[in-house]
């Protein structure tokens, strides 16, 4: 389909919007007439031709008491059909009934149909068009002779031939129409749709590579959120110019907007495909086809945003160290963060690959910069990336030119994966850096400003097929991407000192400090002995400042004996200051055993808890302090304390060894820093930034002073002006 012909239609359809609606429905409810309309009569133009047949086979069905219309299929020609005696053209010839006789007219359809427009909801918009008595310049509108919605051909009122909207051309005015309401009503200008040429070049590389090994027989193509269905349509259609129609295929996809889910049924039912091969609903939550595996997908799965609605289907106790359970099959690999699904849809589409087949299954799917690199080693996002990459899955990724999407100017990039790999691919990952590959449109489309040309997508394929180095297409081995990520700790060193200042906060206990010193302060020693009657003092301030204490805090809180046990640590400790003294002690182990024997000498009684207390009030750390030891290993091995706030991580590349590694970027630097074996992950990311990076040295000395000069020279004499005015 031309663009002219593509923006004659689309600028009919959005007149009627103009022409019939303004006034009557808010803009943001526009689509929910014209697109639903602009469907049915695409359809009732097919059901046209043998409506008398249909009426005479309904009649005599009727007659014979046959309840089961969908012999009917057989008349129209079509998986669909309508009962009525009504189509567009005459439900114009009753103008005073025309509401009731469009009800009609709508319930006559088949239950495919009627699925259909259910989805868009269009009974509910009928009480408001008949009200408004706009009904009738609706029907006439769609039902003109100036416009053709039909997939055949045509001729118009003046009785010249108009060219055939195919699916493929419905499918982009569909697109553009939602985009354009979209826009009207300052919403997402169409988060369902991929520009075609992006489908191109994914269809392109996901069939071409392997077009000998599609031999006769039926193949099966799926799309998981397959919005309009413009991805499945491309791919069918070139598939099969690719084997010279040697093949079938069969189409499945999932959609969860009702409103794309209806678009995208009515285009199978037009084709002739099986509507009920699209499923409505949620992939992520509830997969229309578990049972089924896919020779070929491909997919623009919505990115950034949130699976929050799924996540009682997929997972329970999500992100519960230890408890956490993945419900789901398909997503056994890992979860990402909960804000972006992105690579869930991914995870689904592997989970549906072919595995006992001499092609296997290949992938084509779009996602945004996050894909390759968010997640740290160990989490969802990487364990997925992992998964792909170690099971030799990934073929290729390719970066697209930034605001080629219609919603977002972001970058973009398809990856492309197959379970059979050609063998020079094996172990291998090309990359290829196609930003710059790109023509300016005349006018933007949404954020869109540019597209690829036939010239790019068959580069760009070529580049693919070639598995070449080429300034913009790099090729690594699988462990590139990989690293160990190593925790690196150092010891934890304290120096001690008793003082009157950091024993005070001893009167209180950690979890209450605050409210028990706001009591101190208020009530003094009373605290200790008449907290009875100050108790509807202390409840009033916690409501005053909404403090909410647990059971145990707020009864400890309003206890004497808490109080009173809590002030003889305090007593205690003094007991300790006055035996020790009140010098520094720089090695924590040394102090620790002078306070167990003093405890002992002077028998006070400490519990273990009560002394930690002690020590940590008067202990802080102190990089000029001795280490301080954890335990002694019966070898002779001394294993210390970790100072969390010195923790740190270090990444290393797969292909290196990790002690050499930390030897030569850690120890040198900190001596006294180890390994914790225990807490290494394996994780991988990817980064076209660092792999594409150009190099460009900054300007001499000798350019800025030249331009500053000249600067200069430009402004010489304004500043004198500015003065004077």
């Amino acid at each position: 389909m031309n663009n002219k012909s593509h923006n004659r239609i689309v600028s009919f359809i959005w007149s009627i919007a103009d022409d019939v609606l303004r006034d009557v429905f808010v803009r943001g409810k526009y689509r929910d007439i014209i697109l639903p309309f602009t469907v049915l009569r695409r359809l009732d133009s097919l059901l046209v031709p043998s409506k008398e047949k249909v009426l005479e086979a309904v009649e005599f069905m009727a007659k014979e008491k046959i309840d089961d219309k969908s012999a009917l299929k057989a008349v129209t020609g079509f998986p669909f059909w309508n009962t009525s005696r009504f189509t567009f053209e005459s439900l114009l010839n009753d103008a005073d009934n025309i509401d009731s006789n469009l009800e009609v007219y709508l319930d006559g359809f088949s239950p495919n149909v009627q699925q259909i427009i259910g989805k868009f909801k269009l009974r509910n918009q009928l009480e408001t068009m008949r009200e408004n008595e706009i009904t009738y310049l609706l029907i006439e509108k769609f039902a003109s002779k100036d416009i053709n919605l039909s997939p055949l051909e045509v001729l118009n009122g003046k009785g010249e031939k108009m060219p055939p909207l195919t699916n493929l051309g419905m499918g982009y005015v569909f697109e553009e129409l939602i985009r354009k309401f979209n826009e009207e009503n300052n919403e997402e200008a169409g988060e369902h749709f991929t520009p075609r040429e992006i489908i191109k070049l994914m269809t392109h590389i996901l069939f071409l590579p392997v077009k000998d090994k599609i031999t006769k027989g039926t193949h099966l193509i799926y799309d998981p959120a397959c919005g309009s269905g413009g991805m499945l349509t491309e791919a069918e259609h070139y598939a099969q110019q690719l084997t010279d129609s040697k093949a079938s295929f069969l189409l499945y996809g999932q959609e969860v907007n009702p409103e794309t889910f209806a678009i995208c049924t009515s285009d199978m039912l037009i084709k002739g495909e099986k509507p009920e091969n699209i499923a409505f609903g949620s992939t992520l939550s509830k997969d229309g086809f578990p049972s089924l595996t896919f020779d070929f997908m491909l997919s623009n799965p919505p990115y950034g945003k949130t699976w929050k609605l799924d996540e009682n289907a997929i997972v329970d106790d999500r992100g519960k160290k230890g408890i956490e359970r993945i419900k789901d099959p398909r997503f056994q690999v890992g979860l990402p963060t909960i804000s972006d699904g992105q690579l869930l849809f991914l995870s689904n589409m592997m989970s549906k690959m072919k595995h006992n087949t001499e092609l296997g299954s290949r992938i084509a799917t779009v996602h945004n910069g996050s894909a390759l690199f968010t997640g740290d080693a160990g989490g969802g996002e990487s364990e997925i990336r992992r998964h792909i990459i170690e099971n030799d899955w990934l073929e290729c990724i390719i970066a697209l030119p930034k605001n080629i999407f219609y919603n977002t100017g972001i970058p973009t990039y398809v990856w492309i994966v197959s379970n059979r790999k050609a063998p020079h691919r094996k172990g291998k990952v090309q990359l290829i850096n196609a930003l710059e590959l790109y023509v300016k449109l005349r006018k933007n489309l949404g954020d869109k400003n540019c597209e690829l040309n036939a010239g790019h997508i068959d580069e760009i394929t070529q580049i693919y097929l070639d598995f070449k180095e080429t300034a913009i297409s790099k090729i690594f081995p699988n462990e590139y991407f990989g690293y160990h990520k190593i925790t690196v700790e150092r010891p934890l060193r304290l120096s001690t000192q008793f003082s009157e200042e950091r024993l005070a906060p001893l009167r209180f206990d950690n979890t209450i400090a605050e409210e028990m010193a706001w009591a101190y302060e208020q009530f003094g020693e009373d605290a200790y002995t008449n907290l009875k009657d100050l108790k509807p003092q202390i409840e009033a301030w916690l409501k005053k400042n909404e403090i909410k204490l647990k059971n145990t805090q707020k009864k400890n809180l309003l206890s004497p004996e808490f109080w009173k046990s809590q002030l003889a640590v305090l007593n205690t400790a003094k007991k300790l200051m006055e035996a020790i003294g009140t010098e520094q002690h720089d090695d924590y182990d040394v102090f620790t055993q002078l306070v167990s024997g003093t405890i002992k000498d002077l028998k006070l009684k400490l519990d273990a808890k009560a002394q930690k207390n002690i020590l940590s009030a008067i202990s802080w750390k102190n990089e000029d302090a001795a280490q301080v030891i954890k335990k002694m290993e019966k070898d002779g091995t001394v294993i210390y304390e970790t100072d969390s706030d010195l923790r740190d991580t270090e990444n290393v590349p797969l292909s290196e060894d990790i002690q050499a590694y930390f030897e030569r970027e850690v120890l040198q630097h900190i001596p006294d820093a180890w390994i914790d074996h225990s807490k290494t992950v394996v994780g991988y990311e990817i980064s076209f930034t660092r792999y594409f990076y150009n190099y460009v040295p900054p300007r001499s000395i000798e350019e800025i002073t030249a331009e500053i000069l000249q600067l200069e020279k430009k402004t010489e004499g304004i500043l004198q002006e500015i003065v004077n005015d």
